[in-house]
């Protein structure tokens, strides 16, 4: 009894700590969004819910002077493709660097992992000369492009890859299927959970991604959220509750797709471990 009455309380502690660490991180966001319904005069007060108001969010939306719509339906569109392109692009180069053979293979495979040690901030500026070149600076292709291609991912998915045995890539082989066919039809859905982290991870990465667009597109009607909104906050500085109904503005979206697919995404986490 002693020993079961000690692993209960332990289990109760661990609980607790959890408990109090979600509180301690949920707070921030909770009060942002709390000051995000409230007028200026309520700021750090607590407000009756009667008293609550959407307007700062409505401001956002229907005020000619800034144009928040097309703000977000830019982070959307540049999200979107990152996004789609990242499960397309990573899973292939992961899957060639695990199941095929090729010369060079090793020396990609290390290139791969060099690149991951180099901040993006050192070769923004060669990333910005090219676009440059190229005619695409304040264009959707500058801002997504050059994204479509991610050495995390693409490592972290070659580990998967690695763990998937050999026959059942030679079994679709003799059912007549290619390698790309093996890797799309048979490989490709095992990866369900691994693809879900990096979707989740790189719709975060883009979706609150600031340094880059605001590089890549100076013109207004191509600014991204983050990068619009930012442009804004020196006009409203001291609003504080509309600046954070723009926080909140960015944030939310990230929230529900990390809810929509936490589970997957803790199974992705768990089975990218260091294999091979």
């Amino acid at each position: 009894m002693a020993v079961k009455a000690r692993k209960t309380f332990f289990k109760l502690l661990v609980y607790a700590i959890i408990g109090i660490l979600g509180v301690v991180f949920i707070l921030p966001f909770a009060y942002t969004v709390y000051t995000s319904l409230i007028t200026m005069k309520d700021v750090n007060k607590f407000v009756d819910i009667s008293r609550w108001t959407f307007e700062n969010y409505t401001m956002f939306f229907t005020n000619d002077a800034y144009n928040v719509p097309k703000w977000f339906l830019n982070t959307v569109i540049m999200t979107g493709i990152v996004v789609i392109g990242n499960l397309i692009v990573n899973p292939m180069a992961g899957f060639a660097l695990a199941k095929l053979d090729f010369k060079g293979k090793k020396l990609v495979f290390w290139i791969v992992v060099a690149t991951m040690m180099v901040p993006y901030h050192m070769i923004l500026i060669p990333v910005y000369v090219n676009m440059a070149k190229i005619g695409w600076l304040n264009t959707f292709a500058a801002l997504t492009v050059p994204f479509l291609y991610q050495s995390l991912y693409i490592f972290m998915l070659r580990q998967f890859f690695i763990s998937v045995p050999g026959e059942f890539i030679e079994a679709a082989r003799i059912d007549g299927l290619t390698k790309m066919g093996a890797f799309w039809r048979i490989v490709y859905p095992l990866a369900r959970s691994s693809l879900i982290t990096m979707s989740i991870l790189s719709f975060a990465g883009t979706w609150n991604s600031y340094l880059i667009p605001s590089t890549l597109a100076n013109d207004p009607e191509k600014y991204v959220l983050v990068v619009g909104l930012n442009s804004l906050k020196d006009a409203f500085f001291e609003n504080t509750p509309l600046i954070m109904a723009g926080v909140t503005l960015s944030t939310l979206p990230i929230l529900i797709f990390f809810f929509l697919f936490q589970k997957q995404y803790i199974e992705g986490v768990s089975s990218a471990g260091i294999k091979g």
